[in-house]
């Protein structure tokens, strides 16, 4: 037997950023200009990738948190004001995603350049009684940095024009995961996760490696979710109730 990846049943469905930080199968109805979600990002205070003190990568008497640092809990970021979530409401069933994961953000920047980092999170109950250790854990599911002066071409990077609202597509590939019934589906939209990548000078410079101190300069992004410009992540998931025997 041949099996498919994704599934032949499975169906791609938009999970759109709304107002007051919600995330809804249903697009934005609104025309409104300011209709957007907006965050300082500064080189100099970059989101770290994991809980600080980010410890040695790899210590010599111990396993360190680099081996797992994908599966630890994300709320670590929840508070800082450069990283911008949407969460669904409490699902009322399981929702299953098997295929790709695709961020279709329209987004402006102050800067020249930008990093957009997109995470795909699963968050579980207030209160989980098997395992209290769990409640309200952030897990995260699928992620991915995308650098902006690539949007067009990797061979040929070029300059994004400050304040015009640009679509980027960031690509978290592919995955395989269950959100239970209890849980809620959260995005997070970010732009730095440093150490783990370097820091984007938010200026275009023809060589990041080459940037001069001054190049490193604080930005305001903006990420909208009107009629017109509808953020989104695009999602396959498998049907409530799949036919049996399809693969």
């Amino acid at each position: 037997m041949v099996c498919l990846w994704p599934p032949k049943e499975a169906q791609t469905k938009h999970l759109y950023f709304q107002a007051d930080g919600k995330l809804s199968f249903d697009a934005p109805e609104t025309d409104a200009k300011n209709a957007a979600d907006s965050y300082i990002s500064d080189p100099a205070h970059p989101v770290p990738y994991r809980r600080r003190p980010v410890d040695v990568t790899y210590p010599s008497d111990h396993p360190g948190g680099w081996f797992t640092w994908l599966v630890q809990d994300q709320r670590f970021v929840d508070a800082r004001p450069d990283v911008l979530t949407w969460q669904t409401s409490v699902l009322q069933d399981d929702v299953t995603v098997a295929g790709s994961v695709v961020a279709k953000l329209f987004a402006s920047t102050t800067g020249s350049d930008a990093d957009w980092i997109v995470k795909l999170i699963d968050v579980y109950p207030e209160k989980v009684e098997e395992d209290w250790k769990l409640s309200g854990f952030e897990l995260m599911i699928a992620d991915e940095i995308f650098r902006g002066r690539y949007r067009n071409s990797f061979e040929k990077p070029e300059a994004i024009t400050p304040n015009q609202v640009t679509p980027f597509s960031v690509d978290l590939h592919s995955a395989n995961h269950v959100f239970k019934k209890g849980h809620r589906i959260m995005v997070q939209v970010q732009s730095t996760w440093f150490p783990l990548y370097d820091r984007n000078p938010q200026k275009f410079v023809p060589n990041i490696f080459e940037a001069k101190d001054a190049d490193y300069q604080k930005a305001t992004q903006t990420v909208y979710r009107s009629k017109q410009y509808p953020s989104s992540v695009a999602v396959d998931f498998l049907p409530a109730n799949p036919a049996p025997g399809h693969n």
